[in-house]
């Protein structure tokens, strides 16, 4: 990853290129910087590797929306960014998604306990394959119910693993129900992660939904082309001044490489 101190003067930018059909690759990236949570849960994480995700999440150009880590780094990453813009969000019931949610509550409560300002929890997608529509929705109450109101609470739906658009319905509208304050499509630790068409279905849901409720496109998305693609279904399901930090996020670690690149820091 490029170094992320701050220059004192900004830095040399290159000029944009426009893109067929659509913004210049350098607009599309100073679209997506602000909408990155920023990643790293790899199962062999250090405190080295959250000082290092930290250092990188301000950056040059501007702040990342949030650092997404295991709960064991909450207070950690917090400590590193007080003072900044950029949120503390870590997973819960990760990978799995087991439908008890004792490990859902527990994990929650840990992560609001030392610092972490959003709650990524994964939804018990497996049951709800196999035929139980109320696990998911018990789930994500509870945990609801355990952060209390002042934390965002991020909904994995696992929905390449799902598929099936009416099964990606049925946990998103259960989600929402219960109070979700985001959908997020992947863990990234499965086969199979976001799709476009797997984003459609949950946009045409938070379309019709009774509250405003955000999305988390996660797993597989690395450049700035892709990232352009997402952002042209929000825009074009939700309206072009939908996206925001408070209503779409990008899980990402590689992307902001390329998002930097793409805006000259390199």
């Amino acid at each position: 990853m490029s170094d992320t101190n701050q220059p004192e003067t900004q830095p040399e930018t290159q000029p944009e290129t426009e893109v067929a059909g659509g913004p210049s690759r350098r607009a599309t990236a100073e679209r997506v910087l602000p909408l990155i949570d920023l990643t790293s849960l790899g199962d062999a994480d250090t405190a080295d590797d959250i000082d290092a995700l930290c250092a990188a999440a301000p950056t040059a150009f501007g702040p990342v929306a949030a650092v997404c880590v295991w709960p064991r780094f909450v207070a950690q990453a917090a400590e590193q960014l007080a003072g900044t813009d950029i949120d503390v969000a870590a997973v819960a019931n990760f990978p799995a998604g087991d439908p008890d949610p004792t490990q859902a509550v527990a994990d929650a409560g840990a992560i609001v306990a030392a610092g972490g300002t959003e709650v990524d929890v994964v939804y018990p997608w497996r049951s709800l394959a196999a035929g139980d529509r109320a696990a998911g929705p018990a789930l994500v109450m509870a945990t609801r119910q355990a952060i209390g109101s002042d934390v965002a609470l991020k909904v994995i739906l696992e929905t390449g693993e799902l598929v099936d658009p009416e099964l990606i319905r049925a946990a998103a509208t259960g989600s929402i129900e219960a109070g979700a304050d985001f959908l997020k499509t992947s863990t990234g630790k499965t086969a199979h992660s976001a799709t476009p068409e797997a984003a459609t279905v949950l946009l045409e849901v938070l379309a019709g939904a009774e509250r405003p409720v955000g999305l988390k496109i996660s797993g597989g998305v690395r450049t700035t082309e892709q990232a352009a693609d997402y952002l042209a279904l929000a825009d074009r399901v939700m309206g072009p001044d939908w996206a925001g930090k408070a209503t779409f996020r990008f899980g990402a670690s590689s992307l902001l490489d390329d998002v930097l690149a793409a805006l000259g820091s390199d």
